[in-house]
């Protein structure tokens, strides 16, 4: 026995294809066993019989796998009891599972097919509520992110224990008064200093809406953040600080209070909530003739500004901190108010009609990596579906939506015009895109441009403006150098009619028809097309010098 051990052991090391072992050669059942001479002698000794019946065993899986394969195994039990882990070597067998895999990709082109044919069923809400965007802008320091933040608690979208944290936080930071603010402000900069510096984003819902709060930087230095949270906002909401010394400060030429009113008509804001905030102060303490003084001082502003005063303007007393008049109305401390709380207010206000059915348009405003290329924008126009190929502009870059995400990141199969989301792309990178990009259909894309013809209304600036005169163009979530490229004509503000003879300048409260010429394309269109995409504001040396809205789009060549 032993010397059949020795052959055994002599013949596998020795002649490794030898050919009674060719069958077996790299069989994972010898590998484990090779070092046990026990068990491998017991097997070729204890039956030299079965031994010729092996190789048959391990070549039937093999090269027939045959229905009277089946029976033999049975019959043999302790030979595949012994060799169980010869199944694996059969991990050919997968070939039958590749089968269902042809099937996966035939499955979508129908469901896609499907999907592109179902235009009108976009119509309808998916989450049965509207969807708005509201932006809170106003000076700095006047009350604009904790009063976002006290939505956030009064509707549920923060819980006390989180809001507790945030009173700690703040009372340990010395900013105790800050931390209805810290829901909305979440970045160590903007908590250490109490101003917002980007745009914030939050999402709040009532019984009635779907909503997202945008919270614009207040400070004068972060006017671009502002203009780009203004045009994406369906309704603004303007706060304002009665507190004694903080309205005149924010109102007096300056302010920023007269800057936002201007650039939310110019974003496209068209109704304005004016929220007088701090009512509670001590220096006001609910006092009507505080609040009549500073709707007395705003009206006038707002109507030479473009907003009707009866149509478009609400005012509202409330307290941004204690939450009074924000969800529900407070007759205790402010009996002489007997309109809507804000939130009511919100509640009832009644979008513009919305353009569903027109060709797709999303501007991008942020963009970021996170396991692929996340886009954020608004849909201005159309509606959108998760797997639609679409290009982005002014690049002209192919691309597919993977991926939809709403307010609450939650994965959704559509979006529709009006809709803040996330989307990932598939086929692009992250460092392809900018923010002012224009996500759009393959079919109608966007107009781009490096020229265009617009009609400009000049609001600040001390000397006159001619030909070659340079500035920053704000145009939906875009800014881009431009200049000025000629004076076409002067229109008359009383008649509107233009002049024949180009004018050699304009200056301060005129009006101009003029050609505008870009430093790199950008993507636009007629104001009267898409107002989204038509209307700007030029900026200069930190003050907005002009509005304007795009009358012409010139071919580059022109």
């Amino acid at each position: 026995m032993s010397q059949d051990t020795t052959n055994s052991f002599s013949k596998m090391s020795l002649n490794p294809s030898a050919s009674e072992w060719k069958p077996n050669f790299g069989a994972k059942a010898f590998v484990p066993s090779f070092g046990a001479p026990a068990a491998a002698a017991a097997a070729p000794a204890a039956a030299a019989a079965p031994a010729p019946a092996a190789p048959k065993v391990v070549k039937l899986p093999e090269s027939k796998p045959a229905a009277p394969a089946a029976p033999k195994p049975a019959a043999e039990a302790p030979k595949p009891a012994a060799e169980a882990p010869k199944p694996k070597p059969a991990a050919p067998k997968p070939k039958a599972a590749p089968a269902p895999a042809p099937a996966p990709k035939k499955a979508p082109e129908p469901v896609q097919d499907e999907v592109e044919d179902v235009d009108d069923e976009v119509v309808a809400d998916l989450y049965g509520k509207e969807h708005l965007n509201v932006v809170f802008m106003g000076h700095v320091d006047a009350g604009k992110s904790t009063m976002g933040g006290n939505i956030l608690y009064l509707t549920g979208m923060v819980d006390k224990r989180t809001l507790e944290k945030y009173e700690r936080e703040a009372k340990d930071a010395g900013r105790e008064s800050w931390y209805l603010s810290w829901a909305l402000d979440t970045n160590t900069e903007e908590r250490a200093k109490g101003k917002t510096v980007e745009t914030g984003r939050a999402y709040f819902e009532t019984d009635k809406r779907r909503y997202t709060i945008l919270d614009a930087p207040g400070h004068k230095n972060f006017v671009p953040s502002m203009i780009q949270g203004a045009s994406q906002a369906d309704i603004g909401v303007l706060v304002i600080s009665a507190r004694k010394g903080e309205f005149e400060t924010g109102y007096e030429r300056g302010g920023q209070t007269r800057e936002h009113t201007m650039l939310a008509k110019t974003s496209g804001i068209n109704k304005m909530v004016v929220a007088i905030n701090k009512m509670d102060d001590p220096t006001v303490n609910w006092d009507k003739a505080r609040y009549d003084e500073i709707v007395g001082k705003l009206t006038p502003f707002m109507k030479q500004t473009g907003f009707n005063p009866k149509t478009d303007i609400h005012f509202m007393p409330l307290s941004g901190f204690s939450g009074a008049n924000i969800k529900d109305r407070d007759t205790k401390v402010c009996p002489w108010y007997d309109g809507p709380s804000l939130l009511e207010f919100l509640d009832d206000y009644k979008t513009t009609d919305r353009k569903l059915n027109a060709p797709l348009m999303i501007p991008i405003s942020e963009k970021y990596k996170d396991m692929g290329t996340i886009v954020v924008g608004k849909i201005e126009a159309g509606h959108l579906k998760k797997g639609q190929q679409v290009v982005i502009m002014p690049n002209k870059h192919n691309t597919e939506v993977t991926a939809i995400y709403d307010e609450t990141e939650n994965e959704i199969e559509q979006a529709m015009c009006g809709d803040n989301i996330r989307m990932r792309l598939k086929g692009i990178e992250e460092d392809e895109i900018m923010p002012g990009f224009v996500l759009c259909s393959k079919k109608n894309p966007v107009k781009t441009t490096t020229q265009f013809e617009a009609q400009l209304a000049i609001l600040d600036h001390k000397n006159i403006i001619c030909a070659g005169y340079t500035a920053v163009l704000h145009i939906h979530a875009a800014a881009e150098e431009v200049q000025i490229s000629a004076l076409l004509h002067l229109i008359d503000k009383k008649t509107g009619k233009k002049t024949r003879k180009p004018p050699q300048f304009v200056k301060q409260g005129q009006k101009a028809i003029a050609r505008i010429e870009t430093s790199g394309p950008i993507c636009i269109e007629t104001f009267e097309k898409l107002p989204q995409l038509g209307r700007f504001t030029l900026r200069d040396e930190g003050k907005t010098v002009a509005i304007g809205k795009v009358t012409k789009v010139l071919d580059p060549s022109e």
